[in-house]
This record gives structure tokens, C-alpha cells and sequence, in this order.
């Protein structure tokens, strides 16, 4: 099948992630990922919540869409100081993906919260703030680390995510808006440099799949995971 934008069936959108984007921020990144672009920030707190272990730390994140990031305006997501399901289930996605980066013990008893917020969303919203959360997450903790908060790097691995589908019966990487709202198959999937896996969401939108479908996609994820986590690198020197 032709794709909407002429990519092949396993090509990411253009990715773009700029650094520095907020100044008061510990950590800050503006990811672009086609026409979705998700400002990511990251900010230190010297206390971790109570249900954390003494002397480990917490990362967490929250996650909203702006009223006009979509081609119709939405109603803001905290309604009498309660988010929308679907924040509330994607900001726990984005705080389990960053978490799993991360040395909680080596980062201390402090706690780091990645705010998403999306500006524009064309699909993979989600996918999009794990992979720029990590940068934030990744900055907040190197300025610990050069300030001599931190001895080491909490930083275990990096962490990015990505989304695939079954549209018309053909598995596709990374899917904008129009394929996301069409496809029979949706898969976002949550990877380490390591290759391992962290998170798989999968869920047939308009029949059922196969666990071979299911390979076949996260196969696909995990070729744009490879490239994403390049960028990361690129991003942050390595």
C-alpha cells in the first residue's frame, strides 16, 4: 500500500528534538515526530513521596494535551482536579517507561517529574513522550551529577518507544494520525538500547491478531527503537 506521506512500511516520520527548550527547567527537550510535537520537561524535587523505600528516589511523569493540539479543540484534561482516563492511563505508561532508565537508588532520596505536554498530535502522542521524556530525564540528571548532588548517574539505559499497526492488512512502523485512526491492529511498544522490552500495549481495533502478527510488529518497533535511541545519543552527546 501507498502510505499517506510515501514512507515505506518500517520508515519512522522525521524526527526532530530540541534541547533546552524551557530555561527554568532541569531538564528540557521539544520532540517532533512528523507533525506531533510534545514539549518534555523535566523538574528535580529534593523529597521523594513516603511509599518510596529510604534513600532511593522516584521518577514520574504527567501528561496532557493543549485544547488545540488536535484538529478540534478538547476540553482541558483536568476537570475539578481530575484527569481525563486516557492522561491519566498514558502518564503512568510515560512514569513505568522512565523508571525503568533509572537507578533509583543512585539518583537519592529526590524526585523527578517529566511533564508532557502536547502542543500538536498527529499519532503517537505516548510513544513520543517516553522517547523525549528520557532526554529531559537524561539532562535533569547529568546538571545532578556536574553539580555534585549525585556521585554517579542514575541513568541505567536509555529508553524510547514507538508505535505500530496493521492498516489494510499491512503492518506499518510508526503511525501518523490518519493510519492510527484506520488501523485493525494498534501496538505501541516500550524498549531499552539492551533490546529489551519494558512495555507492549496491543490492541485489535478491528479484528483480532495473531501472535505472529504480534511479532511481526514489535519487530518493526524494535527497528525504530534502534533509530530513535541513535537520535537520543546524538541528541546528548553520546
Amino acid at each position: 500500500m501507498t502510505r499517506i506521506d510515501g514512507r515505506k512500511e518500517n520508515e519512522l516520520r522525521p524526527i526532530k528534538m530540541t534541547t533546552g527548550f524551557v530555561d527554568f527547567a532541569e531538564g528540557s527537550v521539544l520532540i517532533e515526530c512528523g507533525r506531533t510535537k510534545v514539549l518534555c520537561c523535566a523538574s528535580v524535587e529534593d523529597r521523594a513521596p513516603c511509599h518510596v523505600p529510604e534513600g532511593t528516589g522516584w521518577v514520574t511523569a504527567e501528561y496532557s494535551m493543549l485544547p488545540r493540539a488536535n484538529r478540534e479543540r478538547s476540553r482541558r484534561d483536568v476537570s475539578k482536579l481530575k484527569l481525563s482516563p486516557r492522561s491519566a492511563e498514558i502518564q503512568r505508561l510515560i512514569g513505568r517507561s522512565l523508571r525503568a532508565a533509572v537507578d533509583l537508588a543512585a539518583l537519592g532520596e529526590r524526585t523527578i517529574t517529566i511533564d508532557c505536554d502536547v502542543i500538536q498530535g498527529d499519532g503517537g502522542t505516548r510513544t513520543a513522550s517516553v522517547t523525549g521524556g528520557f532526554v529531559a530525564l537524561a539532562i535533569a540528571c547529568r546538571k545532578l551529577v556536574e553539580a555534585g548532588v549525585i556521585e554517579k548517574n542514575p541513568i541505567k539505559n536509555y529508553v524510547a518507544a514507538v508505535s505500530a499497526g496493521i492498516v489494510e492488512d499491512v503492518p506499518l512502523l510508526d503511525l501518523c494520525y490518519e493510519e492510527d485512526s484506520s488501523a485493525m491492529v494498534d501496538l505501541n511498544c516500550v524498549m531499552n538500547d539492551r533490546g529489551e522490552l519494558i512495555e507492549i500495549q496491543g490492541t485489535g481495533e478491528g479484528r483480532g491478531f495473531t501472535v505472529e502478527e504480534q511479532r511481526t510488529l514489535v519487530d518493526l518497533c524494535q527497528g525504530g527503537i534502534r533509530q530513535l535511541i541513535e537520535k537520543q545519543k546524538e541528541v546528548l552527546g553520546g
